[in-house]
């Protein structure tokens, strides 16, 4: 406790360095602690439920011809069809002790009144028992609640719903829940902590996969081999590898192609069919559950926890060369308490321990900068993401803190310590006295860290100059539309128990009233969400095109209604867009988009009246007709490449499950908006609108990610910059007042004033243009890493590789130049009498 007292008094004695030092340490310990706080929620966290590190998913790389329908809870080669997940589900293998299947869909809940759109999850009889999920009320499901189609009219409760909607009612039991029209019983509410195991998808309930055709009436692949859309997971039997588990399954699983799919397959190359019979399952770690989400964060996560890592780094640097000026300047109280018997460990111990009571002291402000930084992260996070996720100072985050912080105590602590113990008590004096600084070691090592420091400012702004021109190039994408002033909803009738006639009426209902209001001037229709990330695909066949096995055959694909191109600024290249007149009774059109007609031979000018069929095949009767070609739009992702699209009428097609409303605005969107509500509840009370908002804002979260990294590397940057300046500034200052004697000498031999300021501003020079050299080298290392994540600039881009040398040279000149400068005013006489 005596040498804790002694050391607070030793660092509030130099107040204004002492904060300095906290002050930079704590912006970067909070830098980290906020990065690793969204990596433990997004990427470290497992899901609570029993021994979670025996989970894997399950995947299935193709080919997988046939349907895919895939979304939040992983790409396209890990759905199974129906029959596949059962097949596996009544695997026996010593190394798994049990597999479950899940799929997310959209609800419509009805409750004692009250209804609201939400997620809910299908999920197998299996699916609780394999991970070991407990009920907070009532039971949950098992293989009993799994064994006949479409007749298990039971249901869990997502423990959140439970509680944010029904107040924790615990007389929910037994009683009935509408869900998308068809009522269910409640049997029990899942435990609390549990939320589904896809990330940003939390169930608000729980119902078996069986009832999957009742809740979804468009569906009907039961018996489809070839229709992939369950995902499944396993547990590993105790001692079981990932390794063997995955060898046993796949050999099950082979058999099962080889024997019962692959004779069901269609048109196929050799080498496709080779591939498709040799097809193996591959197992990955399902600790997390499964998600899109960690496959789209991970990236980018680990490289601004690498970032963020640097900016500490340059922070501690700083933090050494204090510590490194502060004991040069405390020399001869080191050397007297070594003169009056004190050891050098008790010395070392003392300073060692005055630079974990400052890291300690930093550790504890870098928890409210990173407190406040993640308030500010999660703002660039769509809410969905972040959905049932703790993103704070978690117990987890703490402790990551009080060891980056320990950490950091004893690297930039330690080499001050030594240097300032160092035996020599004469030559420690005489640097007291300020005659000899006795300390060309640790003049080297403060350059060489503010050299580091210079190389990895570099490094950092290099990064965020490519990330500043990916989010420009981002942000100034031709969408090939006009989204601006445009309000958009959706409506899912069909999940209120609408009939296929019914949902049409309302659909057309709905577009009436809302062309209807005041300040609207124009309204159109989509099955396909605009830019919403999501794509429909079909195998189609065009007049013209030879097709064959094997050649790429695929389109997406979407149905739109009458006025939709023009009311959507997408201009008309040839023929018409769709009207009233293509109704359900008339024959079925289709208005495609330029590389559409490239790419199945088609000139855009001259399409018109050719003639198409969805799928593939010699018996395929080419009933569409073309009667319009449209510009390319941007179709699911800003960043992506314009795909071949072809466009049906809305109104041809049946038994939609939802539609997609764009209403143009030409006065104040606060006044449409609250109407558009008022004749939505006029139309149906009780069904939700999802998604009310402008479409732009919705476009905006396409990109998160972009601007996400951007502003973050950029901000990191600069605070590594000024910290960098910081240092150089601090390093440059010290040895001025060090030689102050040698400058005064100089001057009083004739040395002028610009003669002394160069003699400081070359070793501005010598250290700033090493730290570039080496700084280039890492920038071209990262930019290698952080390539896959820029649009529309290179990762050696020259502009950047350009620019960033000369700003640093401008940073560290200004820093250079007040030291510089306040040397050169030294007046010979005061010099020669310094002490």
């Amino acid at each position: 406790m005596k040498s804790f007292k002694l050391a607070v008094r030793s660092l509030l004695r130099t107040p204004f360095v002492t904060g300095v030092a906290v002050l930079s340490l704590a912006l970067g310990i909070g830098a980290n602690a906020a990065i690793y706080s969204l990596m433990d929620a997004l990427l470290l966290r497992s899901l609570p439920v029993s021994q979670p590190e025996r989970l894997v998913n399950i995947a299935v790389p193709g080919p997988n011809p046939g349907s895919q329908s895939c979304g939040a809870a992983g790409g396209c080669d890990e759905v199974l069809s129906y029959p596949m997940l059962h097949d596996l589900i009544d695997l026996e293998t010593p190394s798994v002790a049990g597999v479950a299947g899940h799929v997310p869909f959209g609800v419509n809940l009805a409750y004692d009144g009250r209804t609201t759109s939400g997620v809910g999850s299908q999920v197998t009889g299996s699916y609780f028992p394999v991970l070991g999920v407990r009920p907070a009320l009532g039971r949950l499901f098992g293989p009993e609640d799994d064994t006949e189609i479409g007749g298990h009219f039971v249901a869990v409760l997502g423990h959140d719903y439970w509680q944010n909607e029904l107040g924790g009612d615990p007389g929910v039991l037994n009683r009935s829940i509408v869900i998308n029209g068809t009522s269910l019983t409640v049997v029990g509410v899942a435990d609390a902590g549990f939320r589904g195991t896809v990330l940003g998808a939390t169930p608000d309930v729980y119902v078996p996969m069986t009832m999957r055709g009742t809740l979804q009436t468009w569906f009907d692949g039961w018996e489809d081999r070839r229709w992939y859309w369950a995902y499944a997971f396993a547990r590993l039997a105790p001692g079981a590898t990932m390794e063997l588990a995955e060898q046993e399954i796949s050999a099950y699983y082979n058999g099962i192609i080889r024997e019962i799919e692959a004779p069901l397959q269609g048109s196929m190359t050799e080498a496709t069919m080779e591939q498709f019979r040799n097809k193996q399952i591959v197992l990955a770690e399902g600790f997390r559950g499964q998600s899109n989400t960690h496959g789209e964060v991970e990236t980018p996560l680990r490289l601004l926890m690498g970032i963020t890592a640097l900016v500490l780094i340059i922070a501690c640097a700083n933090i050494a060369n204090l510590l490194l000026a502060r004991g040069a300047a405390r020399s001869t109280e080191i050397a007297v308490r070594g003169s009056l018997g004190a050891t050098r460990g008790d010395l070392l111990r003392q300073l060692m321990l005055e630079s974990l009571v400052l890291a300690t002291a930093s550790g504890a402000a870098g928890l409210a900068f990173g407190w406040v930084t993640i308030q500010m992260l999660t703002r660039f996070i769509p809410p969905e993401v972040l959905q049932g996720l703790s993103v704070g100072l978690n117990p987890s985050v703490l402790g990551f803190t009080a060891v980056v912080a320990i950490g950091t105590g004893l690297l930039f602590g330690l080499y001050p310590a030594l240097h300032a113990t160092r035996t020599d008590l004469a030559t420690l004096i005489r640097a007291g006295s300020g005659k000899d600084s006795g300390a060309r070691s640790a003049s080297r090592f403060r350059s060489a860290l503010v050299t580091a420091q210079i190389a990895l400012s570099v490094a950092l702004l290099v990064s965020a100059g490519l990330f500043a021109r990916s989010l420009v190039n981002v942000s100034s994408v031709d969408l090939g539309q006009d989204t601006e002033q445009v309000v958009q909803f959706t409506i899912a009738p069909s999940l209120n128990g609408y009939s296929n006639e019914e949902s049409r009426a309302l659909f057309d209902q709905a577009e009436e009233q809302i062309a209807a209001i005041a300040g609207v001037t124009g309204v159109a229709t989509s099955m396909v969400p605009v830019l919403a990330g999501s794509s429909w695909g079909n195998d189609v066949s065009v007049e013209g095109y030879a097709w064959e096995p094997g050649v790429e055959a695929n389109s997406r694909y979407n149905a739109v209604g009458p006025g939709f191109f023009s009311m959507m600024g997408i201009p008309l290249v040839a023929g018409r867009e769709f009207t009233r007149a293509d109704a359900l009774d008339n024959a079925p059109v289709a208005v495609i988009n330029e590389t559409f007609a490239r790419t199945f031979g088609l000139d855009p000018r001259t399409a018109v009246g050719k003639r198409m069929a969805r799928g593939t095949g010699t018996d395929v009767e080419l009933d569409i007709e073309i009667v319009g070609v449209v510009a390319d739009a941007k179709y699911s992702d800003v960043k992506d490449e314009v795909p071949p699209v072809f466009n049906l009428a809305r109104l041809q097609e049946e038994g939609m499950v939802e539609l997609n409303y764009y209403v143009r605005v030409g006065t104040d969107t606060e006044l449409v908006i609250p109407e558009i509500r008022n004749r939505m509840a006029a139309l149906d009370p009780n069904l939700p609108l999802e998604d009310l908002r402008m479409l732009d804002d919705q476009i905006r979260e396409t990109v998160v990610l972009d601007r996400f990294i951007g502003s973050l590397s950029a901000s990191f940057a600069i605070l590594a910059t000024l910290l960098a300046a910081v240092g150089l500034y601090g390093v440059l200052s010290f040895t001025v007042a060090r030689r102050t004697r040698e400058i005064g000498i100089r001057m009083a031999l004739g040395a002028g004033g610009g003669s002394v300021r160069g003699l400081v501003l070359r070793q501005v020079l010598v250290m700033t243009v090493g730290g570039v050299a080496v700084g280039l080298v890492a920038a071209w290392f990262l930019a290698g890493l952080a390539e896959s994540l820029l649009y529309g600039v290179e990762g050696t881009d020259p502009v950047v590789f350009g620019l960033t040398p000369l700003l640093i040279a401008g940073v560290a000149f200004v820093a250079g130049y007040l030291p510089a400068r306040r040397a050169s005013r030294v007046d010979p006489m005061v010099a020669l009498r310094y002490e």
